[in-house]
């Protein structure tokens, strides 16, 4: 028996949003319950209707797997560590004077705090976002971002330094476990 067209405009408005093997899961959930609804005794038209009520409006659907993304739970431990993190690189960088280096110029000290901004803002989009797709990929380029902006330190670092002091290892080993969080949250995301 063929699905009927109100399923196949939910699916449509779900697919909008959602990943494609999501969609063919809801789909075949969907289609299970349209049948179990046949079985009962209900006309077709009854069935995709009675099948589509019972799974909800597809609003709220996205926004439940907008809540449970991946990618949101990822901006969010990101932004809630990344003060921690900062507050280490801002204590070794002061500890051990980095204005006095010469080897970043002030353009590249500009870039990298318009790069950490934008990383902030992509984090937040993913974290807050009420949509799954824009949601996702802020998500996967947050996570791009702060971990690039980690291994900029880090080489900063090695290359600078004219000193490593115990701050300075501190900072690293956050910058090091959160490249690592990042790297596992990364595959996450782009899994969803």
């Amino acid at each position: 028996m063929a699905p009927s067209r109100l399923i196949g405009d939910y699916l449509a408005e779900l697919s909008a949003q959602l990943p494609a093997p999501v969609v063919a899961e809801l789909a075949d959930g969907l289609d299970q319950t349209r049948r179990r609804d046949l079985d009962q005794g209900l006309g077709a038209d009854a069935a995709a209707t009675a099948a589509v009520a019972e799974f909800g409006d597809p609003r709220v659907v996205l926004a439940a797997f907008t809540r449970a993304s991946p990618a949101r739970r990822a901006a969010r431990r990101l932004l809630a560590t990344g003060p921690v993190v900062g507050a280490c690189w801002g204590a070794a960088l002061i500890l051990n004077r980095a204005w006095t280096w010469p080897v970043l110029p002030v353009g590249a000290r500009i870039l990298i705090g318009a790069a950490l901004i934008t990383v902030i803002g992509l984090l937040a989009a993913a974290a807050f976002g009420r949509r799954y797709r824009p949601a996702v990929r802020a998500g996967a380029a947050g996570c791009l971002g702060i971990t690039a902006l980690d291994a900029t330190m880090l080489a900063v670092i090695v290359l600078a330094a004219p000193a490593v002091i115990w701050p300075i290892i501190v900072a690293m080993t956050a910058s090091a476990a959160r490249i690592t969080f990042t790297a596992h949250s990364l595959r996450s995301v782009l899994s969803a």
